[in-house]
């Protein structure tokens, strides 16, 4: 239900940009956005997107990634700038679906993005 893609390996200081598609059985999203997990570490928030437009941010990675969404597509972007072999993880799509009040998480698989120092 979420496909994600833009994974890949490179080297630190360049760029990727991932995305991800909602099929149609998910509506209503409400925040969709992108965490991420090491090995070794537990899955965080790298940034989320409203559907109104308000964004959060990791500290590790403000000023550095930019999300952005298109709400008709139900597709979310993430443009990632100067990597770090830090940010080295697989990377999920995540989208928060909220009808009538109940809210629904869905996940993608994750794609793994690796950056060589």
């Amino acid at each position: 239900q979420l496909q994600a893609c833009g994974g890949g390996l490179v080297q630190t200081g360049e760029s990727l940009r991932l995305s991800c598609a909602a099929s149609g059985s998910i509506v209503s999203i409400n925040y969709m956005g992108w965490y991420r997990q090491a090995p070794g570490k537990e899955r965080e928030l790298v940034a989320r997107i409203s559907s109104g437009g308000s964004t959060n941010y990791a500290y590790s990675v403000k000023g550095r990634f930019t999300i952005s969404r298109d709400n008709a597509k139900n597709t979310v972007y993430l443009q990632a700038n100067s990597l770090k072999p830090e940010d080295t993880a697989v990377y999920y799509c995540y989208a928060q679906q909220k009808v009538l009040g109940i809210a629904t998480d869905y996940w993608g698989k994750g794609t793994l993005v690796t950056v060589s120092s």
